[in-house]
């Protein structure tokens, strides 16, 4: 159920899988880190379905610098995950989450962000960073797709092509780190299907969205995994 949820809210807003399943699979899971690997690839099996379909709107280059630093920060953050103490980050972030959400809400028309590199090395830091520690690396590249892509369609495109290729490496970064077991494995066999429903019942409700309406989910749900950062 939670990898069908999981998979509507991300095929709707075009990020949310890990934020919303990270609410469940730490308490299933043998360890956190099992935890994160299972995430990760239910969610970039996820992203691939839709991508694959949505190839012709992918802007590369917006896309690469951004992935690029994702990818970077990403593999150091994996490596340090099992030897830190996530609480009080996950409180900070938490915190910053909420703000941004309410900021951009209201004011989300005077905001515009340019394809800059210092710009896109920034956002791919944080995304790297929160990916790498808590499976959840949506926020800050949502942000960053949201304010420079032009349409809905292009948004969703450039974001899950983001995803699948980010999962995908954070997939191998954790396999070295020994957080791809056999039991991650069964569980990405069982919840492979509710990805499948989630992912189908997701599009019906993206095709009668506004960009507008779009946008409004969009903060309201980052304001949600703020919030769920702080409680957890």
């Amino acid at each position: 159920m939670s990898a069908c949820v999981a998979s509507f809210i991300q095929r709707v807003s075009g990020f949310g899988f890990g934020i919303a399943i990270m609410t469940v699979l730490p308490y299933i899971m043998d360890s956190y880190g099992e935890a994160t690997a299972l995430s990760g690839m239910l969610a970039g099996a996820q992203s691939l379905f839709v991508a694959i379909r949505m190839r012709a709107y992918i802007s590369w280059r917006r896309l690469l610098p951004i992935l690029i630093t994702f990818i970077i920060v990403s593999y150091f953050s994996v490596l340090t995950v099992s030897n830190i103490d996530d609480k009080t980050l996950k409180h900070v972030l938490g915190g910053i989450l909420i703000a941004v959400s309410i900021y951009f809400f209201f004011f989300s028309e005077r905001i515009r962000v340019k394809p800059t590199i210092p710009i896109q090395i920034s956002m791919g830091t944080l995304s790297g960073m929160m990916g790498g520690f808590f499976a959840m690396q949506g926020p800050p590249a949502v942000l960053y797709f949201l304010s420079s892509e032009k349409t809905k369609e292009d948004y969703i495109a450039i974001s899950l092509a983001y995803f699948v290729i980010g999962n995908i490496m954070m997939t191998l970064f954790r396999y070295k780190a020994g957080f791809v077991t056999v039991a991650v494995g069964q569980a990405w066999c069982f919840g492979i299907l509710a990805v499948c429903i989630g992912t189908w019942l997701g599009t019906k409700v993206f095709n009668r969205l506004s960009t507008s309406n779009l946008k409004k989910i969009i903060y309201v749900f980052i304001c949600i995994s703020g919030i769920v950062a702080l409680c957890s």
